[in-house]
């Protein structure tokens, strides 16, 4: 009788592995910050250039975080470096935050795919913590008045960042 039972508590067991994991995903996805004021931070660049993230009030920020041991962010490069050529006369700022990197690979793939939008490295993590990441890459686009408007866990196509930074311009001249 005991061998008929093994099975099911079996079963149970791995229900209820299966359950817990899925909730902790869903509770993991959660924590980010998806809408709000985007908090303030310091951006401090490779060449040792800084500003604060209010500094941009009324643009269109594009905040990337990303690192150079990551194949996504190799794979978004070309998105974000159009994106950024496209719009960086019409009051939109692109800004890579490098995570938990060091200096000479961060600067390797800023060189190899020709990246020339402001990017620095997320020093003490504090970019990453202070909206709540979970990965890389992760983009968060902040609208003219300093609000997150979107967020893109891992890698997004060129078409959608555009048509979310279309909108935004398109709202702040109605």
């Amino acid at each position: 009788m005991t061998k008929s039972f093994f099975p099911l508590i079996v079963v149970a067991v791995v229900l209820a592995f299966v359950a817990l994991f899925a909730l902790s995903l869903q509770l993991s996805a959660s924590g980010q910050l998806q809408q709000g004021n985007a908090p303030d931070f310091t951006f401090t660049q490779f060449d040792g250039k800084s500003f604060k993230l209010s500094d941009l009030r009324g643009k269109v920020v594009v905040l990337n975080i990303w690192a150079s041991w990551c194949d996504p962010c190799k794979d978004e490069a070309a998105v974000l470096e159009n994106t950024w050529r496209a719009y960086k006369d019409r009051g939109v700022v692109l800004l890579g935050a490098d995570y938990v990197d060091t200096e000479p690979p961060a600067l390797s793939f800023i060189q190899q795919y020709n990246v020339t939008y402001p990017n620095g490295p997320d020093l003490g993590s504090n970019i990453y913590r202070s909206f709540r990441a979970r990965g890389v890459p992760e983009t968060y686009v902040i609208d003219q008045r300093g609000s997150i408007a979107k967020v893109f866990i891992g890698p997004m196509s060129e078409a959608q960042l555009q048509s979310t930074i279309d909108a935004l311009l398109a709202k702040a001249t109605r």
